[in-house]
């Protein structure tokens, strides 16, 4: 039997009896290279998803733009029928295109057609979550959200989603959104050297609202810094272990979605839910 790990405590999502596991898992990289086709070892991709589940993860992250399909199928064929606990986030509100770029797609009919894509290659009748994605490729811009959103809002009265949640977002636009429906989680870019949202962490944090940093290790950059090297060297652990563990202790509401098509990489990236940062170097870390 597989020993569960310790993943860094829980977190229950805002007005639900979902309780999460801080660290889970996004199913981005096991796609092909650029996100597009399917990954090179189909059979690592599903032991790697499989591992996940069996040490304790109960918080996967995906889209049906991730291959596209490819993700959610992969998800689909390691793990359904799903465990009672897992919960599953997708997000819609763009799509790929021929030349792999990335395509918003916000218009009603697709998403209405990206939700149902989602229900389709997740093999469900109901989605636990769904993220409105919006913003620019990097970061949120500003604008209304109204009309997208209330889109999502009529197929969650439909019964087709669950809960809905935000990525790419400005303070702004979530307050626009609590005047649609509940939100229970946010999803922005945000990591050691990119902390536009110290603030708005904070505000959710206060609203009991998951805060989901994506490229929580710098994304197709890896994170370099020569503090975060030598808080490394002192806790005998690797750089991207200790930005995993400052991102759970900078506030209860984050919840860390690393990925990885290595079983390897897994266990490292979930081992640094165990790691406890002195406040003298989480001090420094945060002069980074």
């Amino acid at each position: 039997m597989t020993k569960q790990m310790d993943l860094g405590g829980s977190f229950t999502l805002p007005g639900t009896s979902m309780t999460l596991n801080r660290m889970g898992y996004g199913a981005m990289q096991l796609a092909g290279p650029q996100v597009w086709g399917p990954p090179r070892d189909v059979d690592g991709a599903i032991a790697v998803l499989r591992e996940a589940v069996a040490v304790g993860v109960n918080h996967i992250d995906t889209s049906d733009f991730y291959g596209p399909h490819v993700t959610n199928q992969l998800i689909k064929q390691a793990l359904h029928p799903y465990p009672d606990d897992l919960l599953i986030v997708t997000k819609v509100g763009a799509r790929r295109g021929e030349d792999k770029s990335w395509i918003h797609a916000l218009s009603r009919q697709e998403l209405i057609d990206g939700v149902h894509d989602n229900l389709r290659n997740l093999g469900l009748d109901r989605l636990d979550v769904v993220n409105l994605r919006v913003g620019g490729v990097m970061g949120p811009s500003e604008g209304s959200i109204e009309e997208p959103l209330t889109v999502l809002a009529e197929l969650k009265s439909q019964g087709l989603i669950r809960h809905l949640g935000l990525s790419n977002v400005t303070a702004g636009q979530l307050a626009e959104a609590q005047t649609i429906t509940e939100i229970v989680c946010v999803q922005n870019l945000y990591n050691l050297a990119q902390r536009n949202d110290d603030g708005f962490i904070n505000d959710l944090a206060k609203q009991g609202i998951a805060y989901v940093p994506f490229f929580p290790l710098g994304g197709f950059s890896p994170l370099q810094s020569s503090t975060l090297d030598a808080a490394a060297a002192s806790l005998k652990v690797t750089p991207m272990q200790v930005a995993l563990a400052w991102l759970l202790q900078r506030a209860p509401n984050v919840l860390l979605i690393p990925g990885t098509s290595s079983i390897g990489h897994l266990r490292e990236n979930l081992e640094a839910a165990a790691l406890q940062i002195p406040s003298e170097t989480m001090a420094l870390l945060d002069s980074i």
